[in-house]
């Protein structure tokens, strides 16, 4: 199905597996309750959905049923992340997923954007492999957690990742790998509570750590409209006033002056909190995301369900997504 008012659609928010990575991490994270109830495939009940992100033929099908010309492929961190492991051995895992982004990507230039994961525990050993991801491998996104080693994004740790990431232009997109905490294991709620959480956790910290006023230019796209972040503004700015020391490192800018800072994908399942979204970042900010392959089945068509038209239906649908990567409409395959 080809959407012939939109020059290219761009599915932000697609998943994929690794066997071997997914074979040696899914009973190390979230996915499995971090090995409480063990599983050494997909579930049953999703099992027929999940192994299709094993295979880049079975993604371009649904991709063609969707009416999705590009999809940004990324390893789901929530099966199979690797900040469980080791430093050497987080990053030959991670070595694994990004040769397969590659190889997807070389295989379907015309339908794939390649994504990497990097071993962030440690920095030195993540520096090398961002750098041989943008220029040897040729992709275009850093796709990474909200925090590693209960550090979050904006901590100075990783000062040196966010310089290479602004010195070689690439795109981040933030996804969390999932929250350790027990509570939120019991009934699923790392997944509906947790996740937005962790995004509210971790732009707090890229913007009160300086990042976000330090380099103005990242490309930062947060998974799942940035969680409760966008939302609850009226608090963290009252907390500015009140206490204007927090924002020693922020050049005295407040929280929701930082909300354009960012871009948002829309995954939310919401029209209604698509529309704060709208209204607080405007269009501009927003690129299509489906969570691919357990959310939404139809995204371009929840977009004008949601109310989503002109101009700002076609930025939302792929235009912005092309812009910050370099895409065009004659990229489009479908």
């Amino acid at each position: 199905m080809r959407h012939k008012d939109l020059p290219l659609s761009v599915d932000f928010h697609v998943h994929m597996l690794e066997r071997e990575v997914f074979k040696a991490s899914t009973n190390k994270t979230v996915f499995t309750g971090f090995g409480a109830t063990p599983a050494t495939e997909p579930r049953p009940g999703v099992k027929e959905i999940m192994n299709r992100i094993f295979d880049p033929e079975g993604e371009i099908e649904d991709m063609d049923c969707r009416g999705i010309d590009v999809s940004v492929v990324t390893a789901s961190t929530v099966m199979q992340g690797t900040s469980w492991a080791d430093p050497q051995t987080d990053l030959d895992l991670c070595r694994r997923c990004n040769d397969q982004a590659a190889e997807w990507v070389s295989r379907y230039p015309d339908r794939f954007a390649g994504s990497f994961v990097l071993p962030l525990q440690d920095i030195e050993l993540s520096l090398r492999e961002l750098e041989r991801s943008v220029k040897s491998l040729g992709l275009k996104v850093a796709n990474i957690s909200s925090s590693y080693k209960d550090l979050y994004m904006g901590d100075p740790f990783f000062h040196p990742f966010w310089e290479a990431v602004h010195e070689f232009d690439a795109t981040v997109w933030i996804h969390p790998e999932g929250v350790r905490d027990p509570w939120f294991q019991r009934y699923a709620l790392w997944n509906s509570l947790g996740q937005s959480i962790e995004e509210t956790k971790c732009m707090a910290s890229l913007i009160y750590e300086g990042v976000m006023t330090e380099f103005p230019d990242l490309k930062i796209v947060m998974a799942h409209g940035g969680g409760y972040f966008p939302h609850y503004m009226g608090r963290m700015d009252r907390n500015a006033i009140n206490r204007p020391d927090t924002l020693r490192n922020t050049g005295g800018r407040k929280p929701s002056d930082f909300l354009s800072s960012f871009y948002y994908d829309t995954c939310v399942y919401d029209p209604r909190v698509l529309q704060v979204l709208l209204e607080r970042v405007g269009a501009d900010r927003l690129v299509m995301g489906s969570d691919y392959p357990v959310g939404e089945k139809d995204p371009v068509g929840w977009l004008r369900d949601a109310g989503v038209t002109g101009t700002d239906f076609v930025k939302i649908a792929g235009g912005n997504a092309a812009h910050i990567l370099g895409l065009s409409a004659k990229t489009a395959g479908a």
